[in-house]
């Protein structure tokens, strides 16, 4: 038996249940983990705050860990190749990480890089994935300047670092207890608030060629329109109803575009994290008893860094 955060009814944490269940034992094509870590993320919330098409209750929590392989299908190999009991992996798109032990496909199961500690791994690949989606969509090329609305967070962080990769110039927006965050990961901080436009040029010294958006505020998207001349070079990852009205782009997990390029991407950006080259920031741990209180802090709004849940 196992342990697994579920959620019984359409809610926030505190109505989810930690129970135990039965954890199959692997077929061809699947990869049982013993899960050390396991990645928090907004969405593990939001997407059973309330009814959703295609979801039904109980719905096991969490979207990616890290730990050990327990149990192989067989004929069965992980995503990067190989794959043996007792080898360190890293799962992202899986369902029910929130967990001692879970059995998954064996497509979406890699070779964690021996550098990075579980916390780090089991948060890399859902905020990485979305970040290097958000540049491909803005076709942001070497020599250009972004502007980045939330640079701080998760996601904006790995923006930073991905677009170092690209040659790609960031102006960020941030709280100035922050600052220092988007500097070390080679950002140019700049305080959001009123005369954003005018900061953001000044930081640029020249064109900004695309606005990308993690925060979702009237501000941003109102400050992207205004410095950003062509509308499929701004992205938001919140607010779609404002990108369908104004025409610019939003994309999530849930598209079946998204999760193909995403998914597409996890082998590359494990390369990345596991040469030096993309790093996560951890802010805290908590025991996977206590995701709720995680999760409490995750929603306070600036935790300074990824949290994860240690089994």
């Amino acid at each position: 038996m196992a342990r697994q955060w579920r959620a019984t009814e359409w809610g926030g944490p505190e109505t989810w249940e930690f129970a135990e269940v039965d954890v199959p034992e692997p077929g061809q094509g699947e990869v049982t983990i013993a899960v050390r870590a396991a990645g928090v993320n907004p969405a593990d919330y939001k997407h059973v705050s309330a009814p959703r098409e295609g979801l039904e209750l109980p719905v096991p929590i969490g979207y990616e860990v890290a730990g050990t392989i327990a149990a192989i299908g067989p004929d069965t190999e992980i995503a990067s190749g190989g794959g043996a009991v007792g080898d360190e992996v890293v799962a992202f798109r899986i369902q029910g990480g929130y967990a001692t032990e879970v059995t998954v496909p064996a497509k979406d199961v890699f070779a964690k890089p021996a550098r990075l500690a579980d916390e780090e791994a089991a948060n890399l690949l859902l905020a990485g994935s979305t970040a290097a989606q958000m540049l491909e969509v803005t076709d942001v090329h070497a020599g250009e300047t972004i502007l980045v609305h939330g640079a701080s967070g998760a996601v904006g962080v790995s923006i930073l670092q991905q677009a170092a990769e690209l040659g790609v110039r960031v102006v960020g927006t941030a709280s100035e207890a922050s600052f220092a965050r988007v500097r070390r990961f080679g950002g140019l901080p700049i305080a959001y608030g009123p005369g954003l436009a005018e900061r953001a040029t000044e930081a640029a010294q020249g064109p900004i060629a695309a606005a990308l958006d993690t925060v979702g505020t009237e501000e941003a998207i109102d400050v992207s329109l205004q410095l950003v001349p062509d509308r499929l070079r701004i992205v938001t990852i919140v607010d779609a109803k404002r990108a369908e009205q104004d025409g610019f782009l939003a994309v999530f997990g849930a598209q079946p575009g998204s999760q193909a390029y995403r998914d597409s991407v996890r082998g590359r950006l494990l390369q990345l994290a596991g040469s030096g080259r993309l790093q996560v920031p951890i802010s805290r741990t908590y025991p996977l008893a206590d995701a709720p209180e995680a999760l409490a802090y995750l929603k306070e709004g600036h935790p300074g860094g990824k949290i994860a849940l240690l089994a």
